[in-house]
Formats: C-alpha cells, sequence, structure tokens
C-alpha cells in the first residue's frame, strides 16, 4: 500500500512528513480510551538541563509496539519514502495538560539516522486548543506547526529541534501523543 503525505518539507536538510492515512479516527479512539486508565509516571525529561521539568509518559513493551497497526504503517510509509528498513527501539505516549512544561529538543545526534513518529490520539481536537508540535531550524526558528488533529501521524528526522506544546487553558482533554523511535535496521 502506497502512503501520500498531506504536507512534507524539508528543515536543515532533513525531512519531515504529515500523514492523515496512516492512522484510523477507530484506532486514535481506541487507545484513547485505554489511555485514560493507564498508568503514567512523570519521569520523562527533554533534555538533561530540564531534568528537573518531568513530564508524564507510560513506556510500551515491545510487543505492545507491534500490535499497533499505526506503526506497520508508518514503517511502510517510511520503507516507500527512503527505500530504507526501520524499526522501533523505544516507543512510549506523552501526557501533557494546560500548564505543564515541555521543551525543544532532538531525539537523537546530528548525523544519526534515525526518525521519530509521533501519533495524536485524541478523539477530537479544537484549533483553539493549542497543543501543536513546532519544529525549528539551527537559528531556533519555528519553521512548520503541526496541528494534532486526531488520528494524524508525523515522522521527522529524530535531529530536528521540536518540542510539542501543552494545550491552552480551554482544554480539558489530556494532549496525548504515541512516539516511536526508530533506527535502521
Amino acid at each position: 500500500m502506497t502512503f501520500t503525505p498531506t504536507h512534507q518539507i524539508t528543515i536543515e536538510n532533513k525531512p519531515l512528513w504529515i500523514f492523515d492515512d496512516l492512522c484510523t479516527q477507530a484506532e486514535a479512539e481506541s487507545l484513547f480510551k485505554g489511555l485514560q486508565v493507564s498508568a503514567f509516571k512523570r519521569d520523562e525529561i527533554a533534555r538533561p538541563d530540564t531534568q528537573e521539568y518531568r513530564h508524564w509518559a507510560v513506556n510500551l513493551t515491545s510487543e505492545q509496539i507491534r500490535t499497533l497497526p499505526v506503526y506497520h504503517r508508518a514503517i511502510e510509509a517510511i520503507r516507500g519514502i527512503t527505500k530504507q528498513d526501520f524499526s522501533a527501539y523505544r516507543g512510549y505516549v506523552n501526557h501533557a495538560s494546560y500548564g505543564d512544561m515541555l521543551f525543544t529538543h532532538t531525539d537523537c545526534a546530528p548525523d544519526a539516522n534515525e526518525f521519530t513518529v509521533l501519533v495524536y490520539i485524541a478523539p477530537e481536537w479544537d484549533i483553539e486548543w493549542g497543543g501543536e508540535t513546532l519544529f525549528y531550524d539551527n537559528n531556533d526558528d519555528c519553521l512548520f506547526a503541526c496541528t494534532p488533529k486526531p488520528a494524524r501521524v508525523a515522522i521527522f528526522h529524530g535531529a530536528i529541534k521540536h518540542v510539542g506544546r501543552p494545550p491552552n487553558r480551554i482544554c480539558y482533554t489530556p494532549r496525548y501523543t504515541l512516539a516511536f523511535k526508530l533506527e535502521k535496521v
């Protein structure tokens, strides 16, 4: 099956693709319901220098990752574009609410050949709720903002600086983001 990005840009010669066909609304809603009763821990950090500001996450096992259809579709989409095979070395879900402090970061070294997959799994999202993922260049200029639409998937080179912004004050639902960190097989 061929997947076509809704948006695609390059930041510092590193790709960023947005897909609206890798995850179904039903899958996103099912994941959301399961996460409402998950045991999140406040032990995730963005960078070593921000470790005193931890945020909520729940880690996934390799078996849990492999059971998710969106994971397999993301791998297939990357293979279709790059002609290379990748697999997850980590999977987890971030939880962000109004008032949380999240920091810019990269997910790998600049010369690493790694990708990050973010799946937005809220069953609904209002544009006024905020919560965008912002992507920056090396001059700290925001070059792209990804709206966390339900079932949307962002796939990007892990060396692109980014941050998921917490929801605005009027949002009373958590912003869950399912993340896969991928390395070349």
